[in-house]
């Protein structure tokens, strides 16, 4: 459990480094296309969408190990 939370930590701390990364290079000539035409939204929601699946797949993966590591060290 307690390793669960210090991945939670490390997945928002991360998410907020890339977010402000982003912002600070935010600032290109294709942006400013993608604002003027609404479509830098669509962008971000698939990004967002895109990481969130990951970030779930990789909780379900870190529950199933510890199911088997819990399981494994009862049969000992």
């Amino acid at each position: 459990m307690k390793s669960t939370a210090n991945h939670i930590k490390w997945i928002f701390s991360f998410l907020l480094n890339i977010i402000l990364l982003s912002q600070v290079h935010a600032q290109g000539d294709s942006l400013d296309f993608l604002r003027s035409t609404g479509k830098i939204y669509t962008v971000v929601a698939v990004i967002v969408i895109i990481f969130i699946g990951i970030v779930m797949y990789l909780y379900r993966i870190d529950n199933k190990l510890t199911k088997l590591e819990n399981q494994f060290k009862n049969e000992q």
